[in-house]
């Protein structure tokens, strides 16, 4: 197989072939078709979380393929069922890490790596493609989409004629966003700092965008709420900053802000306690409280009805020799999900 292995925190992924193991009980083997790029890779990469106790090590957690393989114990999928392949866990059993070889050298991975041709996967990491997903697509089931839409079917809920601002646009946000349009809500506030990516929330039914670049986020927010502030937030930006700014934007007495990012290690957010004893609450997100077995269905109906246009977030694809310019594009906020073609 090919596969890109981090050696070095700051180094660029080298692309290898290793040799494949055979399964233990609980692995499944799987011919990668296509693997999302996010920024926890990217942050992995950087060196931005941590130190690294695995490397060397194979990278990504969102992806697409086919089953070619099942090991002992493995009841979920067989060989040939097309699968999406999930950080998140599901049903099934967990194998743990697995370890390719690179000549005499151990290469680690963990339960999923999908920055690779072929990929050995923990049985509660997979599940089946619903019909009528194509591969591509199925990608954004494994992260993107559960973790966003997530966020808002599983734990906000918004009330009908509520109001709800998401900061920050990647596929998560604005994954995000595509499910508040499923609520009957007043006022859909897009918060970003790329152009290109406002005008995507416009299309995917924002009601208002604001640009951080060029104005105050905070006081547009301020504006657009007659100084009331949100009912909900939605942070996906990447950072403590969006992380603070969405937890101000949300409203005293019953105001939600809800996070996915996880900042670079050491960074520590800063907040008001009277904020807190007012009423405002704020709390992280571990996958959009997502159960992938139960929620890759539903998410996938919505989808074939048309109220999920996913396509519009995987606008730029490359193939695995290529996989740092699409770290660096991502970096870049160039793209909403480089997508890996695996040929």
């Amino acid at each position: 197989m090919r596969a890109a292995v981090l050696y070095e925190a700051g180094s660029p992924l080298r692309i290898e072939d290793l040799d494949i193991p055979d399964l233990v009980p609980a692995q499944v083997l799987v011919e990668i078709a296509f693997s999302g790029v996010c920024r926890s890779q990217l942050m992995e990469v950087r060196g931005a979380r941590g130190v690294d106790r695995w490397l060397p090590h194979l990278l990504g957690h969102e992806g697409s393929g086919r089953v070619l393989e099942v090991g002992e114990s493995v009841t979920k999928v067989a060989p040939g069922d097309s699968v999406i392949l999930t950080w998140i866990h599901s049903t099934g059993l967990d194998a743990g890490g697995s370890r390719f070889l690179k000549g005499n050298r151990t290469i680690n991975a963990g339960p999923v790596n999908t920055f690779s041709t072929h990929a050995i996967v923990a049985e509660n990491r997979v599940v089946r493609v619903p019909e009528g997903l194509p591969l591509d697509v199925a990608v954004l089931f494994g992260c993107a989409l559960p973790t966003g839409a997530g966020m808002v079917l599983n734990e906000l809920s918004p009330d009908p004629g509520s109001s709800v601002a998401v900061f920050g646009l990647g596929a998560i946000g604005l994954s995000a966003l595509m499910a508040c349009r499923l609520f009957d809500c007043r006022q859909i506030i897009a918060v970003d700092v790329a152009e290109d990516k406002l005008e995507t929330a416009r299309a995917f039914g924002a009601t208002h965008t604001i640009n951080a670049m060029s104005c105050d986020p905070l006081q547009a927010v301020r504006d657009l709420t007659a100084d009331r502030g949100v009912d909900y937030s939605v942070e996906a930006g990447g950072s403590t900053d969006t992380i603070e700014q969405a937890f101000a934007a949300v409203r005293q007495h019953g105001g939600r802000c809800l996070f996915a990012s996880h900042p670079e290690a050491g960074r520590k957010v800063c907040l008001d306690p009277h904020d807190l004893i007012s009423g405002k609450r704020i709390a992280g997100t571990w996958g959009g409280d997502s159960k992938p077995d139960r929620d890759i269905p539903r998410l996938a109906e919505l989808y074939r009805r048309g109220q999920l246009p996913l396509e519009r977030l995987l606008t730029d694809r490359y193939d695995l020799a290529h996989v740092n310019e699409a770290l660096e594009d991502l970096e870049a906020r160039r793209v909403f999900r480089p997508l890996l073609v695996m040929e």
